[in-house]
């Protein structure tokens, strides 16, 4: 049997794991990026145990394509969420450390 503490932190990795593989490759600008941050987040904010969501697309890191856009790649993406299952609540994140996407649990209570 799981803990709500043990099931806030699963949520959080789960949903993180799955916004990372769902919008890499998604065009985007520096002009749309805004648009895109806040509709990854109102599409996370969705689903079962999210309590918040931030989202920021480095926008250094678009480079246009002959075609005038990019594609969000997993280095663009620095996120913040907050999970609660029961009365347990979990923060987490997604950075790029080094050449990986990292995901952590912040803080578990």
């Amino acid at each position: 049997m799981t803990t709500d503490r043990e099931r806030a932190a699963f949520e959080a990795g789960i949903k993180l794991g799955a916004l990372y593989h769902q919008w890499v490759g998604m065009p985007v600008s520096r002009e749309t990026a805004g648009m895109v941050e806040r509709a990854i987040e109102k599409s996370v904010s969705l689903q079962p145990f999210v309590t918040d969501i931030a989202v920021r697309l480095d926008a250094k890191l678009m480079d246009p394509n002959p075609f005038g856009y990019s594609e969000i790649r997993g280095a663009m993406f620095s996120v913040v969420m907050g999970t609660k299952v029961g009365e347990a609540r979990c923060r987490a994140s997604l950075a790029f450390e080094g050449d990986y996407p990292l995901m952590k649990i912040l803080e578990c209570d």
